[in-house]
């Protein structure tokens, strides 16, 4: 079934060559040398906003090309909505870094480049003689970021440092795990690979700040931002709740332990979340539902009192929402309390909003005649269109532009594709 999305000012589908619109990272070039989720989201920011983004891949590809899911009738399968997601707006090459002259083809790049990002572990680019020392050496304006699971030892050395990383280690050890999921009940990973996408945003962040205080200084620096930490730092909840009151949190369902209400309620077709931990919310909640005798019940007057009776609030809350369906609800509590239904994809893509806000990008699909549907990144700038998005490069779509670009002949072109250090 087709989608709102091809229906309402689509993207214009083209060949990745850079965003035509101007961003406001237009001129900022990008190697990116990441592979899998938390790198290529990091670069995927920049390259939302303008930037030029390089990726580098190896001969075999990144390992998420061949991850699916593809599209019905696409014999091609160069690559699936996994990569396709998160490498849109970005040119490709390869590189083989094990073969003669490899390495050499990223300093050419870096010569020229603004940042350098990259996901491996400690000591991987350092072997192929590709570490920040020596990059800085070639172009002392390079900011480089590394994301790492547990991050570089330039910064701070971890006794875990050589360990690789995914995802769900990244959430059980940076305390996402140990608050999801029913009261008392077994941990639960978060839906989205929160363990990749946090340090990525952290690392566009943490890289930005390093190019502007170049403007300042005229060099570089090393952005080092690790998984683990990364996780640790948006879970900060965890931590002052032990410090302050010397508890452990745990599983926390749906619910919040110092905000009330605040949960998900059933429906009639379905679950809703409504939130009114404020005391005025609280006051037009009881209003609406009939129950203004509640807003001056001494258990429930303060956020504070609700939290100390939260089954309470959470009981007659969920009688009245169980009786209505989703829609009744929000019209009622809709721009008076917090509210909001507990979407799918498809009831998102039906959602006036996300039409509103432009969320969506259709984008060209190799190997089949229709574009398909991704997620669009959540920056705007105001008096700014939002500037079209471009699919995701072939392997080794861009390497011999890329390399004309860099300075090299024809006849070097030849010889690094002759000898396998490209392709």
């Amino acid at each position: 079934m087709r989608s709102w999305a091809a229906e309402v000012a689509p993207d214009t589908p083209s060949a990745p060559g850079g965003p035509s619109a101007a961003g406001p990272l237009t001129g900022l070039v990008v190697v990116d040398l990441s592979r899998m989720l938390a790198g290529p989201f990091c670069t995927m920011v920049l390259a939302d906003l303008g930037a030029t983004v390089i990726k580098v891949e190896p001969p075999f590809g990144d390992l998420t090309r061949p991850m699916g899911p593809f599209v019905e009738g696409d014999g091609l399968k160069a690559f699936g909505g996994y990569f396709q997601s998160v490498n849109r707006n970005k040119r490709g090459m390869v590189v083989d870094l094990t073969r003669p002259g490899g390495a050499d083809v990223v300093r050419r790049l870096v010569t020229t480049a603004d940042v350098l990002v990259e996901n491996y572990r400690p000591g991987v680019m350092e072997r192929h003689g590709l570490g920040y020392e020596s990059l800085a050496e070639l172009n002392p304006r390079l900011v480089y970021t590394a994301v790492r699971g547990f991050g570089d030892p330039r910064t701070g050395r971890s006794p875990y440092q050589d360990w690789p990383s995914y995802d769900i280690v990244a959430q059980a050890m940076g305390g996402l795990l140990g608050i999801t999921g029913p009261v008392g009940g077994p941990p639960v990973k978060t839906g989205p690979g929160l363990g990749d996408i946090l340090p990525a945003i952290y690392a566009a962040v943490g890289t930005l700040a390093a190019v502007r205080e170049r403007e300042i200084t005229g060099r570089g620096r090393f952005v080092d931002v690790s998984m683990y930490d990364a996780v640790l730092a948006a879970c900060e909840r965890i931590v002052y709740q032990h410090s302050y009151g010397g508890t452990v949190p745990g599983p926390e369902g749906n619910g919040h332990p110092i905000l009330s209400p605040f949960d998900v309620f059933p429906a009639r077709d379905g679950w809703i979340a409504v939130a009114a931990p404020s005391d005025n919310h609280w006051i037009a909640l009881c209003e609406i539902i009939g129950r203004p005798e509640l807003g001056e019940d001494p258990r429930f007057r303060t956020n504070f009192d609700r939290s100390r009776h939260s089954g309470e609030v959470r009981r007659f809350l969920g009688e009245w929402t169980a009786g209505r369906t989703r829609g009744e609800i929000t019209e009622v509590l809709g721009g008076r309390v917090p509210v909001g239904a507990v979407n799918t994809a498809e009831t998102i893509l039906a959602d006036p909003h996300v039409r509103a806000r432009g969320m969506l990008h259709e984008v060209e699909q190799p190997g089949v005649d229709h574009p398909v549907t991704i997620a669009a990144g959540p920056i705007r700038f105001a008096g700014s269109p939002r500037p079209p998005a471009h699919r995701a490069p072939l392997l080794g779509e861009h390497t011999a532009d890329i390399l004309r670009e860099a300075g090299c002949t024809a006849e070097d072109i030849e010889h690094l594709l002759r000898t396998g250090a490209v392709r």
